[in-house]
């Protein structure tokens, strides 16, 4: 079956060998599937991805970053048949979509990140029959595949110490960031502020529901905190607690991840907020943490999600709490994988790419 590979840091579009589901898997036929920020950083990258990974206590599968690999792990698919003994709870024909781990007996695999099974950018995968998910209501495919993307943004706000005062800055419209203001937004939360520079995806955090779309190239967004109920200065917010006023809690997502960006955030952010990073910034970067204390910020560093979040977010597209339309802005074969990598690196030509591998 054909595969789009990554191979020697290059996409290549090549053959590979069948699938065969083996007890508990089912073989898939993939429908679509998103191209994700860090598919974009593997490719040149996953050497370094892979080593902060392990330094960080990831488990080591024994993946070799440096040997083909098919990347996607945000995707729906169609079950095709299933392996000896499996439960078969879903029938042949039925859309599903599964956290991308693949079990085994010697442990699992990390679909999109993996030697021995291919990601969604192949006409076929194996999932396990235990993590898939039935799509629900006629979801239509290209919003299926939204699931995983927007289950990251459902645990950073999970993370997030919101109350029903709260005030949310979301920096960054990029699918990470649309993501947090889609789960802001089902859970009642706002207001919600979004910035970017991109007018595209400006016009998409408004259509997800943000309250207030600012362009930072014309407007500092820090400077909507006081008329929002949040003085920025501790004295401040003295001030108002003594005359028996509330204050609204801030939480700043950092959904941009560039060097510079979290130091910029801890000097403009108000005394008292909390970050939430779930943007991924792959190099060094540098932080002054005696501003962070004196101004007593709580930095919280978010990565995946659940499989409750996982579920959730597939219901709440499902039942349209939130509406994804108009996100999917490109879909390509696998032969144009490797123009649709590059066409994202301008935020004005797509918000999303779909690969759809069999047509």
């Amino acid at each position: 079956m054909k595969a789009v590979i990554r191979r020697d840091k290059r996409l290549v579009c090549d053959e590979i060998a069948d699938l065969k589901p083996a007890e508990g898997q089912v073989l898939v036929k993939t429908l679509a599937c998103g191209i994700c920020g860090s598919d974009l950083h593997a490719l040149h990258h996953m050497e370094h991805l892979i080593d902060l990974s392990r330094r960080a206590g990831a488990p080591d599968s024994g993946f070799d970053p440096t040997a083909d690999t098919v990347f996607g792990h945000e995707f729906c698919a169609e079950i095709l048949d299933h392996g000896p003994g499996s439960p078969r709870a879903l029938k042949a024909g039925t859309r599903v979509v599964s956290v991308p781990l693949t079990m085994h007996g010697a442990g699992m695999e990390a679909l999109g990140f993996s030697n021995r099974l291919p990601g969604g950018f192949a006409e076929q995968m194996i999932l396990s029959e235990a993590l898939i998910l039935e799509v629900p209501n006629g979801l239509p495919t290209d919003k299926a595949a939204l699931t995983e993307p927007f289950a990251v943004g459902a645990h950073a706000v999970a993370k997030a110490k919101l109350e029903p005062r709260s005030v949310s800055l979301v920096v960054g419209c990029g699918p990470v960031g649309l993501a947090v203001i889609g789960a802001l937004k089902a859970q009642g939360h706002g207001p919600v502020i979004a910035a970017d520079f991109s007018p595209r995806r400006r016009a998409a955090a408004e259509r997800l529901g943000a309250d207030i779309v600012i362009d930072p190239g014309v407007e500092n967004p820090h400077e909507r905190w006081e008329a929002l109920g949040v003085p920025k200065s501790r004295a401040a917010q003295a001030m108002m607690r003594m005359m028996g006023n509330a204050i609204a809690q801030p939480v700043v997502f950092e959904c941009v991840g560039s060097p510079g960006v979290l130091q910029a955030l801890i000097e403009a952010a108000p005394a008292g907020a909390q970050i939430v990073v779930a943007g991924v910034c792959m190099e060094t970067d540098r932080i002054e943490p005696s501003m962070a204390i004196t101004k007593e910020i709580e930095l919280t560093f978010v990565f995946g999600y659940t499989p409750e979040e996982f579920g959730l977010t597939l219901r709440q597209l499902a039942e349209g709490v939130i509406d994804v339309s108009g996100l999917v802005t490109g879909t390509v074969g696998l032969e144009g994988v490797a123009g649709a990598f590059t066409a994202l690196g301008d935020p004005e030509a797509h918000v999303k790419i779909l690969v759809r591998p069999n047509g």
